[in-house]
């Protein structure tokens, strides 16, 4: 069981001793500082190291959850995997956020309802926008992908032949095996 701490700046010009100096009384095993501009998850290698090394039982702290996740999808991501993992999180800043009691899972637990209903409601939204917008002749689709009718004609009496895979014709062309699929049954 160890207390991790993970520190985020956004930019290397910034001081992480603020944040280091709210760790400095408490029991920290391990620290995990970056650098970086928390826009992107994939882009913050400390991050992945530590969410590679926490372990059952570990607690990860950090000064306030924007150090962590920049939004609340990710946020909720980041958690969930923790959670996953049996893995303790703890904001200093919001301490609601404290997932080792009730009160901290409820407020997580607030979080992701907040966050589904976030997505179901941009979904839905765009769906009504495509609707209106087909409706007035705007929206056709994603454009056709380009492909040349000759080749694909000879390719397919191959593959009807027996004589080639979907997979090669796919590779000829340049096109997922979906499209092709498509462009079959518009034969």
């Amino acid at each position: 069981m160890a207390n991790i701490a993970y520190i985020r700046v956004s930019s290397t010009d910034q001081n992480t001793s603020r944040q280091e100096e709210l760790f400095r009384n408490m029991s920290i095993d391990k620290y995990y500082i970056e650098k970086v501009s928390g826009k992107n998850i994939k882009d913050r290698p400390e991050l992945i190291n530590m969410m590679n090394y926490v372990r059952e039982g570990d607690t990860v702290i950090v000064e306030s959850i924007s150090r962590f996740g920049r939004s609340l999808q990710d946020l909720l991501v980041l958690i969930t995997q923790l959670n996953e993992k049996g893995v303790q999180f703890i904001s200093l800043k919001e301490g609601d956020i404290d997932t080792t009691t009730p009160t901290g899972k409820l407020v997580f637990s607030i979080f992701s309802s907040l966050a589904e209903f976030e997505r179901d409601t941009i979904r839905q939204r765009q769906a009504e926008g495509i609707a209106i917008a087909k409706e007035k002749g705007v929206y056709k689709g994603r454009a056709k992908k380009d492909i040349n009718n000759d080749m694909l004609v000879q390719l397919l009496n191959r593959w009807k032949n027996g004589e080639i895979k979907k997979s090669y014709i796919c590779k000829q062309l340049n096109i997922s095996m979906s499209t092709l699929n498509r462009r079959i049954k518009e034969c």
